[in-house]
C-alpha cells in the first residue's frame, strides 16, 4: 500500500508548501487516507459529454433564435439533439474505449508471452531504455535484475518503458454511462428556459436571454470542475470553456441570422 495521500500531495503542490508535501508522503495508520485513483477516472467523459451536449444544444437554440423560429421549433431540435447525438456519442465513446482496452490486453498477453518464452530478450531491451536515459550499464542491469524478479512487475514495466502504455482500469459501458448522461444533462439546460416558458408565460419574452444565461453558467461550471483533479484555477478554466463555448455558440446564431430568410 502507498504511503502517499494523493489529494493532500495535490493540495500541497498547489499551494508549494513543501511542508504539507513531506506530511502527505508520511506514513498513516489510517485506511481511509491510503491513495485511490477513481477520483479523476471519468471525468474525462463528464467533460467531454457534457461540454458537447451544452454547446451543440444551445447552437441549435441559437439558429433558430437568429432565424426567428417559433420556440417550438427550439424544442424540437433541442430535444431531438439530446437523444440522437447523446446516444452518438455514447455509443462512439464505448466503442473507442473497448478498442483501447482490447489493445491493451492483446498487447500485454504479448508481453506476458515475452517475458515467460524470451526473458534474456526483454531484459535487454529494458537495460537499452535506461541506458538510452543516461543510466550506466551496471546500474541499468542491476535494475533490471530486480524488476525481473517479479514476472507481474515485469511485463508491468515493459508495458509502461517500451510501449509507452499506463495501466488502464476504466470500463468502456461506465465511459459511454458517463458520456450519455453528462451531455443529457448539461444539454438540456440550454432548452430549460423554453420548457420552464410553456408553464411560465412571463418568460416566454426572455426565453432566448435566459438560455443564454444558462448555457454561460454552465460552460463556466464544467471549466471550473475540471479543475478538481488539475489543480489549475477555476476561474481561469471556467472562463477559458466559456469563452471557447461561446465561439460556438455566436457562429450558430450568426448563421441563423444569416440563413433566416431561407425558413
Amino acid at each position: 500500500m502507498l504511503t502517499r495521500r494523493l489529494d493532500e500531495a495535490r493540495e500541497a503542490w498547489k499551494t508549494k508548501d513543501a511542508a504539507a508535501a513531506k506530511k502527505a508522503h508520511m506514513p498513516s495508520g489510517s485506511a481511509n487516507e491510503q491513495h485511490t485513483t477513481g477520483r479523476g477516472k471519468y471525468i474525462k467523459s463528464v467533460i467531454y459529454g457534457g461540454l458537447d451536449g451544452t454547446i451543440t444544444t444551445f447552437a441549435a437554440v441559437a439558429g433558430v433564435a437568429g432565424a426567428a423560429l417559433s420556440p417550438g421549433i427550439v424544442l424540437i431540435m433541442g430535444l431531438a439533439n439530446l437523444v440522437a447525438d447523446g446516444l452518438s456519442m455514447s455509443i462512439g465513446d464505448y466503442l473507442s474505449s473497448k478498442s483501447e482496452s482490447e489493445y491493451e490486453a492483446a498487447e500485454r498477453e504479448r508481453e506476458a508471452w515475452e517475458v515467460e518464452n524470451y526473458p534474456e530478450g526483454e531484459k535487454r531491451e529494458l537495460m537499452e531504455i535506461y541506458e538510452a536515459r543516461g543510466m550506466s550499464a551496471q546500474d541499468a542491469s542491476a535494475v533490471v535484475e530486480i524488476i525481473a524478479k517479479d514476472k507481474e512487475s515485469w511485463v508491468d514495466t515493459m508495458m509502461v518503458e517500451e510501449l509507452g502504455i499506463m495501466p488502464n482500469d476504466e470500463s468502456p459501458m461506465g465511459n459511454a454511462l458517463a458520456t450519455f448522461l453528462s451531455f443529457a444533462i448539461f444539454g438540456f439546460l440550454p432548452i430549460a428556459a423554453y420548457v420552464l416558458a410553456l408553464f411560465i408565460p412571463a418568460l416566454k419574452s426572455a426565453q432566448f436571454t435566459l438560455a443564454c444565461l444558462l448555457t454561460g453558467a454552465t460552460l463556466f461550471g464544467l471549466g471550473a470542475f475540471k479543475t478538481t483533479i488539475t489543480g489549475k484555477s477555476w476561474l481561469v478554466s471556467g472562463l477559458e470553456m466559456l469563452f471557447v463555448g461561446g465561439i460556438a455558440a455566436a457562429a450558430a446564431y450568426g448563421m441563423g441570422l444569416l440563413l433566416g430568410g431561407l425558413a
